[in-house]
C-alpha cells in the first residue's frame, strides 16, 4: 500500500489551488474534520461494507461540529467515496504546510508544564520569533512531564528549556 503522504498530496495540492481566494477558512474547516478522521472507531464503521459512503459522510459532518461550505461538503465527498478519509489528518497536515510556505510562516508547538497567559504567550512568541527568524503560528499543549520551563518545537527544530531536560543534562554530565 501507498504511504498515506503519497496518497494524500494530489488532494492537498487540489484543495490548495481551488481554495486560493479562502485558504485561512479551508484550514479552519479542514482542521477541524481531520482529528474527526483519524479516529480508529470511526475508520473502523467507515469500513464496513454495510455503511454507505452518504451515512459516513453524514457522521464525520455530524462530529466535526463545523459548519461546511459548498466547496468542503464536495471535498469531504470525494475523499470518502475513493476511500481516502484515513488520509484526511496527513491531508489536512500538507496543506497547512503549502499554506505556511506561502506566507513565509511555519508552525510552533509549544509544550508547557502549566498554562501560559495571553500576554505571555505574546511575550513567548515574539523572541521565539525572533530566535527562529521566521514568522511563527504558535499552539500551546500542556506537558506536565515537563515539570516547569517550555519546550518548543518548530518543524525538525526543539528549544528544550524545560526542568525535565536540564535534570538530565545534569544526570549525563554527573555520570560522565
Amino acid at each position: 500500500m501507498a504511504e498515506l503522504a503519497t496518497i494524500a498530496r494530489p488532494y492537498a495540492e487540489a484543495l490548495f489551488d481551488a481554495s486560493k481566494n479562502d485558504q485561512n477558512g479551508t484550514a479552519q474547516w479542514l482542521e477541524a474534520l481531520a482529528p474527526v478522521a483519524g479516529n480508529e472507531q470511526l475508520l473502523q464503521f467507515a469500513g464496513n461494507p454495510k455503511v454507505s459512503n452518504q451515512q459516513v459522510y453524514d457522521l464525520v459532518a455530524d462530529v466535526a461540529r463545523v459548519q461546511l461550505p459548498e466547496a468542503g461538503k464536495n471535498f469531504l465527498r470525494t475523499v470518502i467515496d475513493n476511500g481516502r478519509l484515513a488520509a484526511l489528518p496527513e491531508i489536512a497536515e500538507q496543506f497547512r504546510a503549502m499554506v505556511n510556505a506561502q506566507s513565509g510562516t511555519s508552525d510552533a508547538i509549544v509544550y508547557s508544564a502549566f498554562p501560559i497567559a495571553a500576554d505571555q504567550l505574546g511575550a513567548v512568541g515574539t523572541a521565539l520569533e525572533k530566535r527562529f527568524g521566521r514568522k511563527l503560528n504558535v499552539t500551546v499543549q500542556q506537558d506536565a512531564d515537563l515539570i516547569g520551563g517550555i519546550r518548543v518545537v518548530v518543524g525538525d527544530e526543539v528549544l528544550d528549556t524545560s526542568v525535565k531536560a536540564r535534570l538530565e543534562q545534569m544526570k549525563v554530565a554527573l555520570t560522565a
